[in-house]
């Protein structure tokens, strides 16, 4: 009995645990989904493989092991790419696997010959061919322990065409064992010296970032917020990992307690242009870091105590070290309190612009609509540049993962597969991608995935006409006869919601707060993808100010 490559591919994922692969199929990789299917494992098509790479990308973070991602050879990887470098930079699970040119033929200007390990091997872990066909389960398993263990990441698979089409003797192809991850504690003697700078401390804060989120460290962490009674500040994908609603929570507060807290400690947090690569903390504050990946911890600011390890662990190892709160009677200490009290003043400013009446709507007064309609288990979906940063200054979250960004890499068209991925593993769960009008320039073709493969998604375009601010019709009419439109203009008005309704969901066009919030209720209660038309105030030709470069 014989097995062809491209079943032999099939089979390596189904032993390695995988359930679903995103791609895009055609010449040489047909085969290879067509095996993928009949091994039991769903594959989504998409329109565009980058949105199916950042599908993918999304799902290895969702689900704590690599995503999979099935592309053509060539341009195919080419587009790819995008996700790969995504994963990489955000140190999540991904592993791509294209198809290439004949082995025979490399070099003779094959069908899409492309140098494609070559092109990846800079943005990933691990990149590489088998040298058989026999070899792919082996190499399948390296790629998965590579894209998993330690500091996730991505890894890609080169697979040659004749390897697909040729066969083998089934008896000849070795079974792979799954890929699993390696966890381990910190050295007692470092978290020793963590305990007595924590115990010390007067102003402690805790930073949690997105590694937590994907550690699954929610537990321990909330435990020691509870016990250590400290303030603490997520990153934007780690809200949830102790509840926004949480006394302790000093998100509103941001800038003060970067800078008046005199320990930090990081918890799944580098010290990148997300936190300002530590320059706003307090020049004399101790910092201590916990990371997987000891290469990470010191880049950037220098570190008084360095705890590498598995997440979960170590903030167990520290639970089970430390002797209570920070000090005696924490709602009475001054950081406490003043941090409080700053929240607080936020919050009352926050309050007045969610109750603006202008029309066209703010994005604050859009936001509010939607954040008071939507159920508490949402998963959110966030894209785009001042869609994305206002954002993360409205929706709480109470649990983990439920909040879904570009991350660190920062990078536009992520918004349809994130929420494609996201569907797929909140199955039970509402899914709400809220994107700019150019973000989801990007990726709306895949409003038709969503709809071919029966998502049901909320998608809310906030329109302003442009990437970052727009223009009113008659200033954009006006610019342009003048040949001095900026190039940060897009038509006015644009119709996305026709977009929707051309790939058989629903569209609805909201141009006042009552349309908004009926059209999210009416989206909630309805059993199919809806797309909603957000028209928001343009907001002008104006100075570009990204809030995370200047806050």
């Amino acid at each position: 009995m014989s097995l062809s490559g491209a079943q032999v591919v099939a089979r390596a994922l189904k032993q390695q645990g995988v359930t679903v692969v995103f791609g895009i199929v055609g010449i040489p990789v047909v085969e290879v989904a067509e095996a993928i299917q009949a091994e039991g494992i769903r594959f989504i098509s998409f329109r565009n493989e980058q949105s199916c790479s950042y599908a993918a990308s999304a799902w290895g973070y969702l689900n704590q092991k690599p995503g999979v991602c099935l592309v053509v050879s060539g341009p195919g990887v080419v587009h790819a790419l995008a996700g790969v470098v995504h994963s990489q930079v955000n140190t999540w699970p991904l592993v791509l696997i294209g198809g290439s040119c004949e082995t025979t033929l490399e070099g003779a200007g094959a069908f899409q010959e492309c140098l494609q390990i070559e092109m990846c091997r800079p943005y990933s872990k691990y990149a590489a061919r088998p040298q058989s066909i026999v070899q792919i389960p082996q190499i399948m398993a390296t790629a998965f322990r590579h894209a998993m263990v330690g500091r996730p990441g991505a890894a890609y698979i080169d697979l040659p065409a004749d390897y697909i089409q040729g066969s083998v003797q089934t008896a000849t192809v070795p079974n792979a064992h799954p890929a699993k991850p390696v966890f381990a504690q910190a050295d007692p003697a470092d978290i020793a010296a963590t305990v007595e700078l924590l115990s010390s401390a007067k102003s402690p804060l805790i930073v949690v970032g997105k590694g937590a989120a994907y550690a699954r460290a929610e537990e321990e962490i909330r435990a020691l917020v509870d016990k250590y009674q400290a303030p603490f500040l997520p990153t934007p994908m780690a809200k949830g990992v102790v509840p926004d609603s949480h006394p302790r929570n000093v998100s509103s507060a941001r800038s003060s307690a970067l800078k008046g807290a005199d320990v930090v400690l990081l918890l799944g947090a580098r010290l990148n242009w997300i936190l300002h690569f530590g320059r706003r903390f307090n020049a004399d504050a101790k910092i201590i870091q916990v990371d997987v990946h000891p290469e990470e911890i010191g880049t950037n600011v220098s570190i008084d105590v360095a705890l590498q390890g598995h997440l979960p662990l170590v903030v167990q190892q520290l639970l089970d070290a430390l002797r209570g709160p920070f000090v005696a009677e924490p709602d009475t200490n001054a950081f406490v309190s003043e941090l409080a009290q700053h929240a607080q003043r936020n919050a009352e400013k926050q309050l007045r612009k969610y109750q603006n009446t202008e029309l066209p709507m703010t994005y604050y007064r859009a936001f509010y609509e939607i954040k008071q309609r939507l159920p508490q288990d949402v998963v959110f979906v966030s894209e785009g540049a001042n869609t994305m940063d206002i954002a993360r200054t409205v929706f709480d979250f109470q649990s983990p993962r439920r909040r879904l960004d570009c991350a660190t890499f920062a990078n536009m068209g992520v918004g349809m597969g994130f929420a494609i991925a996201a569907q797929l593993h909140y199955s039970d769960s509402r899914v709400v991608a809220v994107v700019g009008d150019s973000a989801f320039g990007f990726s709306a073709m895949e409003l038709e995935t969503a709809v071919r493969s029966r998502l049901s998604l909320i998608v809310i375009v906030i329109n302003n006409n442009g990437i970052y601010y727009g223009l009113e019709s008659g200033e954009y009419d006006t610019l342009e006869h003048r040949n001095q439109l900026p190039t940060t203009a897009l038509l006015p008005g644009v119709r996305y919601e026709l977009i929707a309704e051309a790939v058989g969901a629903r569209g609805v066009l909201a141009k006042t707060p009552e349309d908004l919030g009926a059209a999210v209720e009416d989206a909630l209660a309805h059993n199919g993808l809806t797309l909603i038309n957000c028209l928001i105030k343009p907001g002008g030709y104006q100075k570009l100010d990204f809030a995370w470069m200047s806050k």
